[in-house]
């Protein structure tokens, strides 16, 4: 009897600790697909407290050094530090305050080089524009959780959660939420790694300062309690041992 109730508890933790492939593949339905169209054309676009690097360069270097010297410093051909104000702008040199905030670096490029030509500066300029701050959070069941940051300014939900040495085993893969900022907005999404649905969601590519949050499983929750009511079984058992041995040392 005792040793069919040792196999009983046996197989029960077995089962119990077992995940179903189901709950830990990502993208499960995509066999049933041979191609997929890349819809979605991302560019970032340029939001407040955004750090730029702005270089301008010409064949002539001379006429684009008063245009390489920043609000924290740089030379002529390296770029310079701008860090987008409150109000969505830029103190770019010559030029003085430059509304930015909703533009992409292409933009911002294309609008530095026709003020440089217009003005008679740089008949020839090339403007090259870079995020040098880009970051993300990532938080909850993913193997280093942490705020990550990237060069350049495209990023997929699945590389960042790479970055954050992936989801562990008690993630749940169909309840990843991004949280985003935008214009004084909070926006949620919960997004289902296990379709290629993700590929559509308008948070697959992530934004500047969003924040990953991947759920715990049912298995983690009902470890947590476990945890819990064996901390608390611990501390009751030397409670009562110390008020047994006040009650003896009293007598």
């Amino acid at each position: 009897m005792k040793r069919n109730i040792k196999l009983l508890v046996l197989f029960t933790l077995i089962f119990t600790s077992c995940t179903s492939p189901k709950k830990v593949l990502y993208l499960q339905d995509v066999d049933q697909i041979k191609e997929q169209i890349i819809s979605q054309k991302i560019e970032m676009t340029i939001q407040k407290d955004d750090a730029l690097s702005i270089a301008v360069s010409s064949r002539n270097p001379e006429l684009s050094i008063p245009f390489n010297i920043g609000s924290t410093g740089g030379s002529s051909g390296t770029g310079s530090g701008y860090t987008v104000d409150v109000n969505g702008e830029i103190d770019f040199p010559v030029f003085g305050k430059i509304q930015v905030v909703g533009l992409t670096r292409m933009q911002l490029q294309e609008m530095i080089k026709n003020k440089l030509i217009q003005a008679n500066y740089i008949s020839d300029p090339i403007v090259t524009v870079q995020f040098v701050n880009f970051k993300f959070s990532v938080l909850g069941e993913v193997g280093s959780p942490g705020v990550y940051q990237i060069t350049g300014d495209r990023i997929t939900l699945f590389e960042a959660i790479s970055k954050a040495g992936d989801l562990t085993q008690y993630g749940r893969r169909d309840r990843v939420a991004v949280i985003r900022e935008n214009d004084s907005i909070r926006t949620f999404l919960y997004n289902d790694l296990r379709s290629t649905d993700i590929f559509n969601s308008p948070y697959y590519y992530l934004h500047q300062n969003d924040i990953i949050y991947v759920e715990p499983n049912k298995a983690k929750m009902q470890s947590m309690d476990r945890n819990i009511i064996s901390n608390w079984m611990f501390y009751l058992s030397v409670i009562m041992s110390i008020t047994t041995f006040s009650m003896v040392f009293i007598k």
